[in-house]
């Protein structure tokens, strides 16, 4: 099969991320217009707190690409809106089970209550109205529980390949 699926998921942000990124700029202002006024010493004060708003940007917002090109499921976090890097390059063939987080099928893999614990990534939105699905499978020879918001074109082919391994909401 030739096809190629990309999804982009926007990480939602919290309203602490907005209240903090507020805070640096007023802090900013503040100490540049204490340094023009009384001390200079405050404009390296706001140098600072500009920079830090500047790495707080690049390495706190994140989104999220899912690739899916034939048997291979690739996740990207792109940092910033700017900086992409590839996290996750994931052979289907290697895939356990695909499933909503509350299924069955995935009820082993559980934060609380599960028998088998698997290094957890979490690439979902945190959209309340998005359901996020479960993925358990084989990376460098370790299984891994990946948590994803997958479209139902990807779900469903995804489905075709794999209809043992794959379930969907209804």
């Amino acid at each position: 099969m030739d096809y190629r699926m990309v999804k982009e998921v926007h990480k939602r942000v919290k309203t602490s991320t907005k209240v903090l990124k507020k805070a640096m700029i007023v802090l900013c202002v503040l100490f540049l217009l204490t340094g023009i006024m009384m001390d200079r010493g405050m404009m390296f004060l706001a140098l600072l707190t500009a920079g830090l708003y500047f790495l707080y940007d690049a390495y706190v917002i994140k989104d999220y690409e899912y690739v899916m090109e034939g048997n291979t499921f690739t996740v990207t976090v792109i940092y910033g809106k700017r900086r992409r890097k590839e996290v996750h390059e994931l052979d289907l063939k290697n895939m356990e089970v695909v499933a909503p987080n509350w299924h069955g099928a995935v009820a082993k893999y559980r934060l609380n209550g599960g028998t088998e614990k698997l290094r957890k990534y979490d690439y979902t939105s945190y959209e309340p109205d998005i359901p996020y699905y479960t993925m358990i499978i084989m990376e460098d020879r370790k299984k891994i529980k990946l948590l994803l918001d997958l479209e139902d074109d990807m779900l469903s082919a995804m489905k075709r390949m794999y209809p043992q391994k794959v379930f969907v909401q209804n």
